[in-house]
Formats: structure tokens, C-alpha cells, sequence
């Protein structure tokens, strides 16, 4: 690991000097267009406070080494970056931010850490830690702490940027992340050092550039779309074929990676619709097609782009139905845990309602499978109680999120 510098545990006083966007607060709901946020379940409450004493002194969290899959008590293993920033997010996403909220200091903590393992690193490599071998570089991709950062800083990025301490530092942090990621596209827009299942590394490296960008950050626009295409092209609407030569032959892997990479097209193309509707140059009754989109004053090249998306997205849900491609490898690991992550963001970014009845389903999955001390565990691969953790609470808060997955912002280009 890069040499780290030392790790200052702030204290009250200097976490009340951050300065907070005005819905900071925990208690404020922050909605999309698919309702009312839910509360937080006393399960899923449980898995968060487990997750909070599972951290390290330093700031980080670890999922250890792929090698050591059997050892399952977080405080054994290695701390790394790709862990610490999903375990941070999840707090984050869950309604803690700097200085608000009953895991205010994990964060706090966290983010002292990964600035400092991403100002430590060379600007010319391709990662930002030298660390090899731990459970998500082995499963998703040998550069995942890049992807995994990114989103953090970009997440954390409102709470900080009118900051003294922490502003500048997370901002220059967050643009050295997506120059890394934007230098380790491959040409057909996969990222550079997939592992086993590598299309879920390139899947979080275009969610990285998606939120870098919404953030107001300077993000290659060429870039971005192949990025976002790579994932477009994993699954066929109209066959239901699905590539899974990068998804160790999981088609939930693929699948729930083209649904996140195509729903902000999908959510465009609804309000499209909606508007037209609106104003009577649709019918209320009309359909998703590219000839109403044209009428209503989209490019015929446009609309073919976003109804293709907007299939996509909607073929997806459609295979999520069914119960062999829902369950992944065939039972839990990270994998499956982060690929329902991407389908909860996938319905808030939408905002066509589905939301509901996803979380109500998964969140019934998740109480059954959940550990007695309130964690989860994978059952293969990524068995880290850490990281799945993580991702199920991503997954069961994402609405939490709704105003951050729906920004559009665009950034430098």
C-alpha cells in the first residue's frame, strides 16, 4: 500500500465546522419520482451498526484476501480502498453525512483514508493503491478501488466543497479517480483489468463517470459513451440475449449492468413522453416508439438511441422476474448483492414506479438471509461479510439517494 500518512481521528468540534448542503440533514426525505422515501427497517438498521464497529482505527474496512475466503471476522483482514469507499457509501446513502447522523464519524474517518491513499498515488498508475490479490480486485476487476472511489467522492463531494479542510483535497481526489478511470477505457469501453467477473468492474466504472460528470466535474464525453454503449451492448431486448463472456456466464451480471447504464435514457424518454402528452401533441394513451418521439421534436437519430433504452431497461426488469437469473451464480456472493444494487438505483433513476415492489421483494430475501450479528456473507467468491454488507444496504436505501442518481448535471467536456 502507498505510504500513509497518519490518519487524524477529528473530533467534534472540527466535524462541526464542515460546512453541508441544505438538505444535509438525516431527517429530510429526499424524493425522485418514485415516492416517498421508505424508513429504514430495524434489520437492515442492525446490518448498519455492524458495519459501523467493523472499521478500523484508520478509517478503512477490508473484504480480505481472495485466497482467505473462509475468514469471515472483519477485523482480520486488510483494509482496502475498494471496501472502505462502498461501506462509507452505504453509511452515506443511509442518511449519514460529515457531521450528521449516528455514523457521522465512520465517514468522517473513511474519507480521511481514502484522500489519503489517492493523494498518495502516482499519478501515472493505473490504480491507487499497490495492494493485490483482495477479494473485489479478484472477483470484479484488479482496479476496482478507482470506480468504487470516484462515486464515493463524488457522493461526499456537496458535503465538502465549501469546505477549508476538506474541499479542495476531495475535489483534486475525485479528478485524479476519473482521469485514472478515463486513461483505463479500453476501446470498445470496457475497463482495463476485469477479472472474473469483469463486466461488473467496468458496469461501476461507468456509474463512476456518470456521477463524476453529474457532479459538475470534467469528464470525456467520448469516453463516457462507450463507456455507457459497452454496457448497452451486453443484452439484446428483442432476443433476450445476453453476453456474458465477461460476467463469468452470469446473466444477472450483465443484465442489471446494461439496466443501470440504461436508465437515464429510459427516464429521458418517459419524460418525453409525458411532456407531449402534456402539451396534446400525444395521445394519452400513446406508446413509446420512435415516431412519437420524433413528434414530439426529437431527432430521429435521438429517439432511436432512447428507445433502445428504454427497451433495454424495461426487458430487464422482465428477466429479473425470473427466479434463475435473479439468483446470479445461484446463490449469494458480492456479486449478486452489487448487481441488485445497480437494479434498486436503476428504478429511482427511472422513476417509473417499480421501486416498490423491488424493495419490497429483496428487502424479504435479504431479512431471511441475514446473519445473527446482523451482517451478510457471500456464499462464493466475494464472501466478505464487509462488502456485502455494504451492498445490501446500498440496495434496500437507494431512494435515499434519489436526488443525487437523477442529476444530469453536465461537467466539463
Amino acid at each position: 500500500m502507498y505510504a500513509a500518512k497518519a490518519v487524524l481521528v477529528l473530533g467534534l468540534a472540527a466535524a462541526s465546522a464542515l460546512v453541508s448542503p441544505a438538505n444535509e440533514s438525516s431527517g429530510k426525505d429526499r424524493r425522485g419520482k418514485s415516492g416517498d422515501v421508505k424508513p429504514i427497517s430495524g434489520f437492515l438498521e442492525k446490518g448498519m451498526s455492524w458495519l459501523a464497529e467493523a472499521q478500523f482505527e484508520n478509517g478503512g474496512w477490508g473484504a480480505g484476501s481472495h485466497t482467505r475466503q473462509e475468514i469471515r471476522d472483519p477485523k482480520a483482514v486488510q483494509v482496502d480502498p475498494a471496501t472502505t469507499a462502498i461501506s462509507a457509501m452505504a453509511l452515506v446513502r443511509a442518511g449519514n453525512t460529515l457531521r450528521e447522523g449516528v455514523y457521522s464519524a465512520n465517514v468522517l474517518r473513511a474519507l480521511t483514508y481514502l484522500l489519503n491513499q489517492v493523494e498518495d498515488s502516482p499519478e501515472e498508475s493505473s490504480n491507487i493503491t499497490t495492494l493485490s490479490g483482495t477479494q473485489p480486485q479478484s472477483k470484479l476487476g484488479q482496479n476496482i478501488d478507482v470506480s468504487m472511489c470516484a462515486q464515493f467522492f463524488s457522493r461526499i463531494l456537496p458535503y465538502t466543497k465549501h469546505d477549508r479542510k476538506f474541499g479542495k483535497r476531495v475535489t483534486a481526489a475525485l479528478d485524479k479517480c476519473l482521469r485514472k478511470l478515463e486513461r483505463g477505457h479500453n476501446n470498445d469501453g470496457s475497463y482495463a483489468g476485469g477479472t472474473w467477473a469483469g463486466v461488473l468492474q467496468s458496469a461501476m466504472a461507468y456509474s463512476a463517470l456518470e456521477q463524476g460528470q453529474a457532479a459538475g466535474r470534467g469528464v470525456d464525453a467520448d469516453v463516457l459513451n462507450r463507456s455507457r454503449e459497452y454496457q448497452k451492448g451486453n443484452f439484446n431486448a428483442a432476443t433476450g440475449e445476453v453476453k456474458t463472456d465477461k460476467a463469468a456466464g452470469v446473466s444477472l451480471y450483465s443484465i442489471t449492468g446494461n439496466q443501470r447504464a440504461t436508465a437515464k435514457e429510459a427516464r429521458r424518454t418517459d419524460d418525453i413522453m409525458e411532456g407531449a402528452k402534456k402539451k396534446g401533441v400525444l395521445g394519452k394513451d400513446a406508446e413509446v416508439s420512435v415516431d412519437n418521439l420524433v413528434k414530439a421534436g426529437t431527432r430521429k437519430e435521438e429517439a432511436e438511441k432512447l428507445v433502445r433504452a428504454y427497451e433495454q431497461n424495461e426487458a430487464g426488469y422482465r428477466q429479473l422476474d425470473d427466479e434463475r437469473v435473479l439468483s446470479g451464480f445461484g446463490n449469494n456472493g458480492g456479486e449478486e448483492y452489487l448487481s441488485h444494487m445497480m437494479t434498486s438505483e436503476s428504478t429511482i433513476i427511472t422513476g417509473t414506479g417499480k421501486w416498490n415492489d423491488w424493495t419490497q421483494k429483496m428487502s424479504g430475501r435479504f431479512e431471511k438471509v441475514q446473519n445473527s450479528n446482523g451482517s451478510w456473507s457471500g456464499h462464493h467468491c466475494i464472501t466478505s461479510p464487509v462488502f456485502c454488507t455494504a451492498a445490501v444496504i446500498m440496495t434496500l436505501t437507494a431512494d435515499r439517494d434519489a436526488e443525487v442518481l437523477v442529476a444530469d448535471k453536465k461537467g466539463k467536456e
